[in-house]
């Protein structure tokens, strides 16, 4: 059945799906592959902001206390922020920044997380948290303005209802930890925006508490943050990990649980981040690498911007060591790109949804159909995915719609298609075919970054009353494209396409010379 697409627009497309993007550990931009990585995800797809862990944790040496004449002091060293954030805005991209983890020289216990091991316990000194934190807004602003640093949102912690981020998952802990460092914050400017709790899924309960605490004790919030994943316990395997997947609708529902439960609070018309989502939570779980995983995010990013103000994939590249040092070139990592800056077909979804318009015409359980201000259409279509394994999701998925398209009096539109899928567009795939090199040399490097690009097809298509049919054949777990342009004919009056062997005008091209 042909789907009919109005021409008067239902809402628009917000950017909220790139509005921020999760990256590691803070001091891994200082790697030139970072960076190299970074530079290419903003060229395609241009995200808003930018939250990494570790801002606090030793190896960006913030925090520095010595013994002068008999007495503990403490200095605050800013060389290796200055050099992160100088390079995140050469890049057009800015903080949002994480409050964490607690230098050991602050720390009140020895419990860290992590391969690199962040300190995660609270701190030892109350008046010195709340110092460190102060200098080190102070510093961002007087660096790189007032103006600018107004637009960082500043969030507490991470994952505090986690026993593995923050003792006990201790609640009350917590929100002491937050009171002193929004204060903190704020007494730098009153219009920072400061925000928590960054709670991982399965903890809403945290949500209501924290804002009758926030409210009751007048301590300032500017937003509300947390986590969404749909993944069940970690299957190990050696050097990496397998997960059960609920529903990628499970995702939206946690994104508006946050909404739901503060209804009625004081926190009720706040913004809500989410300041990271992914399918695992597992950095070790190739189902990252996969088509099927762009197939199933893709109607997440077409939707979450209805719930949520922003929704940050963790994260843009597998420049990452939570669980250690990468072992071969595809490890599971969450990175839309590999470490070898080879694009996966998650990345291409976000690539291809950079280049929808603002305009929403139609949406539907398998497409997005948009406008560009000057009347370019772009339709995200993708195939359906069967999370359970025991029934796989078909070989073809067909897809028919009739799109308007102007201006009045076009006959004819130019459509451009990029896919990707099981056979398109799909690195993770060659590099099985390959026999999964793990130091793979430079002539596969270079097969692999070929392997990785989209498929792309074109064609000419009739308009017929100011619309165009699209017809669609979707192959297993692909994601597409579709651009359709009016065309302005400019052909001149003598081309004749016949000619191109040297043949005399108006000859019988079936007939033989």
């Amino acid at each position: 059945m042909r789907i009919t697409v109005d021409d008067q627009p239902t809402g628009r497309l917000t950017d909220a799906w790139r509005a921020c993007v999760g990256a590691g550990r803070f001091e891994l931009a200082l790697r030139r592959d970072y960076q190299d990585s970074l530079a290419l995800v903003q060229r395609d797809i241009g995200f808003r902001h930018l939250r990494a862990h570790g801002l606090f944790s030793d190896g960006v040496g913030v925090h520095r206390p010595y013994q002068h004449r008999g007495a503990r002091r403490v200095h605050h060293a800013f060389t290796y922020v200055d050099q992160v954030i100088d390079a995140y805005l050469a890049l057009g991209i800015r903080p949002f920044v994480e409050l964490g983890f607690m230098p050991s020289g602050l720390a009140s216990g020895d419990q860290t997380v992590f391969w690199w091991r962040g300190n995660v316990t609270p701190p030892a000194s109350w008046s010195e948290w709340a110092d460190l934190v102060r200098a080190t807004v102070a510093h961002l602003v007087d660096r790189y303005g007032l103006a600018e640093v107004r637009g960082w949102p500043i969030e507490v912690w991470n994952e505090p209802n986690l026993p593995n981020f923050w003792p006990g998952a201790d609640r009350q802990a917590y929100h002491r930890l937050y009171e002193v460092s929004a204060r903190a914050v704020k007494e730098v400017d009153a219009a920072l925006q400061v925000g928590g709790p960054a709670i991982s899924p399965g903890a809403d309960e945290w949500l209501v508490p924290f804002a009758e605490f926030v409210a009751d004790r007048d301590v300032p919030v500017d937003f509300v943050s947390r986590h969404a994943y749909t993944s069940g316990p970690a299957q190990h395997v050696p050097f990496g990990t397998h997960q059960t997947l609920a529903p990628a609708a499970e995702l939206l529902t946690q994104f508006g649980a946050a909404r739901r439960h503060l209804r009625g609070t004081a926190l009720a018309e706040l913004p809500v981040h989410v300041t990271e989502f992914n399918s695992s939570y597992r950095p070790d779980n190739p189902v990252h690498d996969t088509a099927f995983h762009a197939a199933y995010l893709a109607p997440v990013l077409a939707g979450g911007g209805e719930l949520v103000d922003s929704f940050s994939y963790w994260t843009f590249s597998d420049v990452f060591e939570e669980e250690g040092v990468p072992t071969a070139l595809f490890h599971g990592g969450f990175g839309l790109l590999t470490h070898r800056q080879i694009k996966k077909p998650t990345y291409h979804l976000y690539a291809f949804m950079a280049r929808l318009g603002d305009e929403v015409l139609a949406r539907g359980p398998d497409h997005l159909v948009t406008r560009h201000p000057d009347g370019r259409l772009a339709v995200l279509a993708w195939s359906p995915v069967d999370v359970t394994g025991r029934a796989p999701a078909p070989d073809r998925h067909p897809l028919a719609l009739s799109v308007p398209l102007g201006p009045p009096g076009v006959t004819s539109a130019f459509l451009l298609r990029s896919s990707v899928g099981e056979e398109a567009g799909n690195a993770w795939a060659a590099w099985g075919e390959m026999g999964r090199p793990r130091s793979p040399l430079p002539r596969q490097l270079d097969a692999l970054r070929e392997a990785a690009e989209p498929a792309r097809t074109h064609r000419a298509l009739p308009v017929t009353a100011g619309r165009v049919d699209v017809d669609l054949t979707l192959a297993r777990h692909e994601v597409t494209l579709v651009e359709i342009t009016p065309v302005r004919d400019e052909t001149p009056p003598w081309w004749d396409g016949g000619r191109l062997l040297g043949r005399p005008a108006g000859a019988d091209p079936e007939q033989r010379p």
